[in-house]
C-alpha cells in the first residue's frame, strides 16, 4: 500500500540498527552543502528490507498520476537505491528502488546492466513531505534482493533542464553521470543478512 506524501511527520523512521548511506557528493565525486545531503537508511527485518529515506525536499512538481508504481520516475525528484549481488556488469543481478517524495514509487529487477527482467513491482511505501526536507519508509521483500555478498550505493536526482542535479553515495566515473555502474558500488554488510562489509 503506497501512502500519498504529504505534510506531517513520520514517526519511527529512526531505527537502531542497519546501514546508512549518505549521499553527499555529486554524482562525479564532488562534496555537497550540508543543506542538499540525504541519508538512505537499510534494515533487514525478517522476510524485509526496510528502506529509510531522509532527503531534502527541492519543490519539484510530482509525478503524474496517482501515488504507487510509477513509470521513467528518475525524470522527477527521486532518491534511488541500487543493491547488486555477485557477477560480472554483463550478467549481474540487481535491484533498482527509486522513491519520490509524493508517494510514487518505482522498483526494478535486472540481470546484467540495464537488463530489466521485472518491473512494475509495488511497494509497501510512506512518505512525508515536512517543508524543506521529505523522509519516507520502503518495506522491499527481501526475495527481490540478488544473492549476496551485496553491494549498495544511493542517489538523488532533483531540478530541471541544465540544473539537474545528480547526487551520490559514491563516486562514478563518465563523462555525464551513469548509477548503472554495480561493479563500483561499496561492500554492503547488513545484520541479519550475508555479505561482506
Amino acid at each position: 500500500m503506497t501512502a500519498p506524501g504529504g505534510r506531517g511527520g513520520l514517526d519511527g523512521l529512526a531505527g537502531p540498527r542497519g546501514r546508512s548511506l549518505a549521499i553527499d557528493r555529486t554524482w562525479d565525486g564532488r562534496p555537497l552543502a550540508e543543506a542538499e545531503r540525504g541519508t538512505v537508511r537499510l534494515e533487514l527485518a525478517g522476510e524485509t528490507l526496510l528502506v529509510r529515506v531522509d532527503a531534502p525536499f527541492h519543490g519539484d512538481p510530482p509525478p503524474p498520476g496517482p501515488p504507487g508504481p510509477t513509470p521513467s520516475l528518475w525524470e522527477h525528484e527521486v532518491v534511488e537505491l541500487f543493491v547488486a549481488g555477485p557477477g560480472a556488469d554483463d550478467a549481474v543481478p540487481y535491484l533498482e528502488v527509486e522513491l519520490s517524495p509524493h508517494g510514487h514509487h518505482l522498483a526494478l529487477r535486472l540481470a546484467g546492466v540495464r537488463r530489466i527482467v521485472e518491473e512494475g513491482l509495488a511497494l509497501d511505501l510512506r512518505a512525508a513531505i515536512e517543508t524543506r526536507r521529505w523522509r519516507a519508509e520502503a518495506r522491499v521483500p527481501r526475495a527481490w534482493l540478488p544473492p549476496p555478498p551485496w553491494r549498495a550505493a544511493a542517489f538523488a536526482v532533483h531540478g530541471a533542464g541544465p540544473g539537474r542535479r545528480h547526487l551520490a553515495s559514491v563516486p562514478l566515473p563518465g563523462p555525464r553521470p551513469d548509477f548503472h555502474q554495480p561493479g563500483r558500488f561499496p561492500p554492503l554488510r547488513l545484520e541479519g543478512g550475508p555479505g561482506p562489509g
